[in-house]
């Protein structure tokens, strides 16, 4: 699990997704709570931010629920269900929120009518893997609290 708490992780996860001619100029460890109002969801995700552009993308690969028996992982992701880029254009509102041990829970809200409920975490894990996090973290409540 540690491993998902590194910066040099999450850009290679992040970077593929950010449009021709956008810069990433942000990227944290967040996880995602609800897709689309209806389903819970818990994923641990990077969250990416451009200058008009939020991404998001899964820490790790699922394949398998158990390595031991194989057994295929049919879950729906945020990807399958909502997409990975998202133009801040494209997004009609998103509350932010308090949530336990100093996370922000952001409740997005999209033109399309998709949903998608992510906790920002107060700290990128432990061990120093992400320096940045609390600054990109802020970075990134801003962009989406002025929606």
């Amino acid at each position: 699990m540690s491993g998902i708490f590194d910066e040099a992780l999450m850009l290679q996860r992040l970077e593929p997704l950010v449009p021709d001619g956008e810069r990433l100029s942000a990227g944290i460890h967040a996880v995602t709570l609800q897709v689309n109002q209806k389903k819970t969801s818990y994923f641990d995700v990077y969250v990416g931010l451009t200058d008009h552009y939020l991404l998001v993308a899964e820490c790790e690969e699922r394949k398998y629920l158990s390595e031991l028996y194989r057994i295929p992982d049919l879950r729906k992701t945020v990807a399958e269900d909502l997409g990975t880029v998202f133009p801040l254009s494209e997004i009609q509102d998103c509350e932010v929120k308090k949530g336990i041990m100093g996370a922000v829970n952001c409740s997005i809200t999209l033109k399309n009518g998709g949903f998608l409920k992510l906790q920002l975490p107060k700290r990128g894990g432990l061990g120093g893997g992400m320096p940045h996090h609390g600054e990109y973290r802020e970075r990134i409540i801003a962009a989406l609290s002025v929606r």
